[in-house]
């Protein structure tokens, strides 16, 4: 009997552009100054909203929801079959090799720290400092070092090519992110690969903020181990994937100790599994890894759509920007605009939780203010001061362009006018000081 699969084939048509991937909650209402006005969703390198492709594969797979793996049941097999299914259109979505093992986790951080748990006694990481606290800390301080933020890509190569040379060690694992989850700045990657393969040393790519805006090939890039994010991709949040080269994956202990992982468990010895099972222990989130595949193949049968939307999107959003006195934008390589649509700025005079508090409640706007976990980054961006914060908007699927001149005009406002209601803050957050409507604003619980 043929194995149905809750991942719904892509359609195309012949010589007629492809159509954006619809994503659930499109015309979510939400409270603000005015009244119920529409979210204008800035906000996506937080977290995605969910594609209707991925609700419609979650829903065909409850349907015949069971666990994976050892079951005899036909719902058992079902689900294990789409569980397998999903490890392979990860690797296809990522570029894998078919030596490249595929695991799936919980979140791109887990993904890391798994990475660490397996790494040799001996191994060295090499990172720099505009890296995002996942990648920057699970490996432990005493064998990480830190290089300084780079000026450009070629300062970056130099500086690697450097440590690398003067820093020997039996293993090394350079950690990059592909794109910076601050400025959207993004990196060849290929090209640290070569460097770090020249010394001997291995790549790990963090592709959280790059995988829902452009084509990952990690044969491609000769890099070594990938992960990212079904919350970043459009997926529900509880997957994410580590892929990568087997020999430390097979030889570390397992990073989730128990059920799925053994081999064979005796009085007197425990031995493993081999491959993605090693590090899978218990049962796995099928129903997450079913929604973060079904993702991946509805963005890969629609990236010239969504790459020509974003950028569309990204030049309006920068130019929106600079055309508002006072707001400067943030960036690691000054002049160097390949990004992804993430952009971080300060306003003049005013203080990043206020702006984005007033953007919420005037306009409806979801923004995020603070260091976006790159506080090293963010320091060196803002002058070394450790107390400074900025705002960042980002945009994606889920973003009109409507969103975004509700953006420029309210900041514009802000700025020539100031908020149109008293803000105080109290001593954590900014709060409205006649009381805020939205507190006691009734929402159904959604069981």
């Amino acid at each position: 009997m043929p194995v149905l699969s809750p991942l719904a084939p892509v359609p195309t048509v012949a010589c007629e552009p492809t159509p954006l991937p619809a994503v659930v909650g499109a015309d979510l209402g939400v409270p603000s100054r005015s009244g119920t006005v529409r979210y204008g969703n800035l906000d996506h390198a937080a977290s995605t909203p969910a594609l209707a492709a991925v609700k419609q594969a979650v829903d065909t797979a409850l349907g015949s929801y069971a666990s994976v793996h050892r079951g005899a049941g036909w719902a058992s097999r079902l689900t294990s079959a789409w569980y397998e299914q999903a490890r392979d259109e990860v690797a296809r979505f990522v570029g894998a090799r078919t030596c490249d093992e595929v695991v799936f986790t919980r979140t791109t951080t887990d993904s890391w720290n798994l990475l660490a748990r397996v790494l040799p006694a001996d191994a060295v990481v090499l990172a720099f400092e505009s890296e995002h606290h996942s990648t920057l800390l699970p490996w432990g301080p005493d064998r990480t070092v830190r290089l300084p933020v780079p000026s450009s890509i070629d300062d970056a190569l130099a500086r690697l090519d450097q440590a690398l040379a003067t820093r020997p060690a039996p293993a090394r694992l350079v950690v990059l992110s592909a794109a910076s989850n601050v400025t959207g700045e993004v990196w060849p990657v290929e090209r640290f690969a070569a460097v770090a393969h020249a010394h001997g040393a291995r790549l790990a790519v963090d592709a959280a903020q790059l995988a829902a805006h452009r084509p990952i090939d990690l044969g491609r890039w000769d890099a070594d181990y990938l992960a990212f994010s079904g919350h970043k991709v459009y997926a529900p949040f509880g997957a994410g994937v580590l892929v990568g080269r087997q020999d430390w994956l097979d030889a570390g202990s397992p990073y989730l100790v128990g059920g799925g992982a053994t081999r064979s468990v005796t009085q007197f010895a425990t031995s493993w599994q081999t491959g993605p099972a090693r590090h899978e222990g218990g049962s796995p989130n099928v129903v997450g890894a079913i929604a973060l595949a079904a993702a991946c193949a509805t963005i890969s049968g629609h990236w010239d759509a969504i790459v020509r939307h974003e950028a569309r999107l990204l030049e309006q959003l920068r130019s929106g920007l600079r055309s508002v006195p006072g707001v400067r934008l943030l960036s690691i390589r000054d002049g160097d605009e390949d990004g992804v649509g993430v952009v971080a700025f300060t306003v003049a005079g005013l203080d990043p939780a206020l702006v984005s508090q007033v953007l919420s409640w005037e306009h409806g706007l979801g923004v995020r203010d603070g260091k976006f976990c790159a506080h090293l980054l963010v320091d060196r961006l803002l002058d070394e001061r450790p107390s400074a914060t900025a705002v960042r908007a980002s945009i994606g699927l889920g973003t009109t362009p409507e969103a975004v001149d509700r953006l420029v005009v309210g900041l514009r406002r802000l700025v020539e006018h100031g908020p149109l209601d008293r803000w105080a803050h109290d001593g954590t957050a900014w709060v409205l000081a006649d009381g805020d409507g939205r507190d006691g604003h009734a929402v159904a619980r959604p069981w």
